[in-house]
């Protein structure tokens, strides 16, 4: 209350000053937080970034040295020259001279090629089940070679080891300063059980070059599934403890790379699981530092800018007045814009903080207007929609009582045949516009069929009779819907249309052991074997090339549609004679009514 009290008692520049200052300051503390929250983002986003390229690359490189490694075993384990040379070896029996070379001439030269054309490959070697064969250098050796090896000792033999060094051979013939992952693999055979082990190697270096690359703000590691940890150097032990934390905190993250930003570190780390090495690779960088040196470069401007508002606001009272003026123009518009007047606007409001506000007020009075046109569009939107929402009210319901009405005015005049007619289009049209979302009964396509047949003796001069014998058991057998009917139709168009005279089409369903059967026979034209052969062609999709009144794509969509429904051993045959019959079948399965 007492600080209201001074201020209402203070000079009016005074008061504009003490307004300039706050309104001057609150923006300059919002952009500089805005600022060097950004920048700090920014630098966490950059090094995020930075480490999920990184990551993307050691993905790359490790699947490329899974696939090799796995590609080289396989490609060893099929080897059937190999094969044979190591059963005959564990069998205790020896190779010929001549047989020797030519192994070696061939096979091994082989795989020898294969290993060297693959730079990312230090070796594939197959250390025999035994000692009783022939070593040959760079991919098979005895069994003893094996012994001095790391993975050897191990308890899970077969699989991955990390870290392990080429002691097959003497420092002379092998570099045993290399740190090499290799992948064991043993190989059997049928007559002899495990023939040999097969060891698929790289370095550690090519598997994992980021575990080499010197960085004192940046670790890498690579942690097995039995907790060994693997890294290029010896590490601290505070910076193994940062690496433990990181990777039990970020193990199971859905984010690919994640921060953290404690008390006195701040950290970018990415968990690579990959289930093929039986090991994650952490990467842990750490850029404390580098978040701290914009920390400072906050503070640094947060005392500039105090500086620079007492400067400046020893300034402010001399250009008051001409603020001033401004400000009443300013507030002369926004009265008008309060008595309802939008089209209102600050005339050169300058480049000050009043011409500030003149222009956010012009920019928000021309942002209203668009909102308010914007409103105006959207209920224009919403009235057309619900205008078209009440022409499109017309449905079904509607043609159904038009045709109800019309079958009355018939009746009325007695015009019984025209009744029947208009029954028996209703019922056509309503089991035709029926959503169904799975099969219907044989009685309901029968219904459909009887109206249609109905419908058709009014189109021509002749009549088709329509005979059903369907048992009682077999009326609720299920079937997809529409599918006797086009059957029917190609009946009367192709087989009794063009006689044109007074014909039948019968109708039978009989069981055959799990089976229903359905035929339809027509007494028309019938076709000749040719004619028979290519529908049935067309009805099986092996013939795309139809005439434009070809009967077989009705009966195509129906093979179809029965075998999408109950599967491929399902479907229709055809069979016929010329001028005497055409018979339709189709086998579905049967299933017995409930009750």
């Amino acid at each position: 209350m007492k600080i209201r009290e001074i201020f209402r008692g203070l000079k009016l520049n005074i008061k504009f000053t003490v307004v300039i200052i706050i309104a001057i300051m609150i923006p300059i503390a919002i952009f500089a937080g805005v600022l060097f929250y950004n920048i700090e983002q920014n630098a966490v986003e950059t090094n995020k970034a930075n480490m999920e390229y990184r990551r993307e690359q050691s993905i790359s490189n490790i699947d490329n040295c899974i696939n090799s490694i796995n590609m080289a075993t396989q490609f060893f384990l099929s080897d059937e020259e190999m094969k044979e040379v190591l059963v005959r070896a564990k069998m205790g029996e020896e190779l010929t001279n001549e047989e020797l070379v030519d192994f070696k001439s061939t096979d091994i030269k082989n795989l020898e090629r294969l290993v060297s054309n693959n730079p990312l490959l230090y070796s594939v070697r197959i250390f025999a089940a035994g000692d009783n064969v022939q070593e040959m250098m760079q991919i098979l050796y005895k069994n003893k070679r094996s012994l001095n090896l790391g993975w050897r000792s191990d308890s899970n033999r077969d699989g991955w080891h990390f870290g392990v060094t080429d002691m097959a051979f003497s420092a002379l013939l092998t570099n045993t300063e290399d740190s090499l992952a290799c992948l064991v693999t043993p190989m059997s055979d049928y007559r002899a059980g495990e023939i040999g082990i097969v060891e698929a190697s790289v370095k550690m270096s090519t598997l994992f070059p980021s575990l080499y690359e010197n960085n004192d703000s940046e670790w890498n590691v690579f942690i097995a599934d039995d907790g060994r940890i693997y890294s290029a150097g010896d590490l601290s032990d505070e910076k193994m403890n940062v690496i433990r934390e990181s990777f039990e905190r970020y193990k199971l993250a859905e984010e690919s790379v994640n921060y953290h930003k404690g008390h006195s570190e701040k950290l970018v780390t990415t968990v690579l699981y990959k289930k093929e090495l039986g090991g994650s690779l952490v990467f842990v960088k750490d850029i404390t530092e580098e978040i701290e040196h914009i920390y400072g470069m906050r503070s640094v401007f947060i005392v500039m800018m105090i500086i620079l508002l007492i400067a400046i606001s020893f300034f402010i009272n001399r250009i008051v007045q001409a603020m001033l003026r401004q400000f009443y123009s300013i507030l002369k518009s926004m009265r008008e814009v309060g008595h309802g007047n939008l089209s209102v606007r600050v005339e050169n409001p300058g480049n000050d903080e009043m011409g500030e506000l003149g222009t956010q007020l012009n920019t928000m009075l021309d942002r209203i207007e668009n909102l308010m046109k914007e409103n105006i569009g959207r209920e224009v939107m919403v009235k057309d929609s619900e205008i078209r929402a009440l022409q499109n009210q017309i449905n079904a319901h509607f043609i159904y009582n038009v045709l109800e009405s019309i079958k009355m005015m018939a009746e009325i005049d007695e015009e019984y045949e025209i009744s029947d007619s208009i029954t028996s289009l209703g019922k056509l049209l309503r089991y035709s516009m029926r959503w169904v979302s799975g099969n219907v009964s044989v009685a309901d396509e029968l219904e459909y069929i009887k109206n249609y047949i109905a419908l058709i003796n009014l189109r021509y001069d002749f009549v088709v009779n329509l005979s059903v014998n369907v048992p009682e058991n077999l009326m609720e057998q299920q079937i997809p819907k529409m599918s006797l009917q086009p059957i029917v139709e190609n009946a009367i168009l192709h087989g009794i249309e063009p006689l044109g005279v007074d014909s039948t089409i019968y109708i039978k369903a009989t069981t055959d052991g799990k089976d229903a059967i359905v035929e339809i026979t027509d007494s028309g034209q019938g076709m000749n074997p040719e004619e028979l052969e290519r529908l049935n062609l067309l009805v099986k999709g092996e013939l795309t090339e139809v005439k434009e009144k070809s009967n077989g794509i009705g009966l195509h969509n129906v093979q179809k549609r029965i075998k999408m429904t109950f599967g491929e051993e399902y479907g229709m045959t055809i069979s016929a004679a010329k001028d005497c019959y055409t018979k339709v079948s189709i086998r579905i399965p049967y299933k017995k009514s409930e009750g």
